[in-house]
């Protein structure tokens, strides 16, 4: 199954390290940052999984929560987080779903079969309190995921429906904002009063509140 940008997240009941969860009703009215991996005990999964633990007041700031997948039980990943804890120095609270049969890796074409037929790769979704899938990414298997770049998305994303924005190229939290082409000046005007930048028409820069 193909997954689009703007697609309903697919729903899911499924067992975790924090029990049973219904997918749709545990995210709530919260961002998800779902994301998956290849299997446990395997090195840079540990430091993707200890690295989220340790992210999580930044996530909790931005009201969203982590969900981990990784193809094996929730046996073994009770085992699995023990040695995250302890590798990583971090207290790791956030479910990982059990995926020994690839249900949801495949629900969410997370298994690419020149990579492997019973892995994940390292697959990201980012998905908001309407439950529509906003950002996808996906790693290799042997390359570990930026998490600067996934908490910038998540604020750019934030920022972008909040007020009505674009983020330009780098764009960082404090950085200038674009005004969307579809805004004319006239309600740009009321939008952002305090005033723009126009380096062309369709290139209008602004602070953002």
């Amino acid at each position: 199954m193909s997954i689009h940008i703007g697609d309903i997240a697919p729903n899911f009941t499924i067992d975790t390290t924090k029990g049973e969860i219904d997918f749709h009703k545990w995210s709530g009215d919260s961002w998800v940052f779902f994301f998956s991996h290849p299997a446990d005990f395997t090195p840079v999964c540990t430091t993707e999984m200890g690295r989220t633990a340790q992210l999580a007041a930044e996530f909790a700031a931005r009201n969203t929560k982590p969900l981990g997948l990784s193809t094996d039980t929730v046996a073994e990943h009770l085992k699995w987080i023990d040695d995250v804890n302890d590798t990583q120095h971090t207290d790791l609270q956030f479910p990982i779903v059990a995926d020994a049969d690839l249900t949801i890796s495949k629900l969410y074409d997370m298994i690419h079969p020149s990579e492997s037929a019973t892995q994940a790769v390292r697959s990201v979704f980012i998905i908001d309190p309407q439950k529509k899938i906003r950002l996808t990414l996906t790693y290799p298997m042997n390359v570990g995921r930026n998490f600067d770049e996934i908490l910038r998305v998540i604020d750019a994303l934030q920022l972008a429906d909040a007020q009505s924005v674009a983020t330009p190229a780098d764009w960082k939290p404090g950085d200038k904002v674009i005004i969307p082409p579809s805004i004319d000046n006239e309600k740009a005007a009321k939008l952002f009063p305090q005033g723009w930048e126009e380096i062309r028409p369709y290139l209008r820069l602004t602070k953002a509140d």
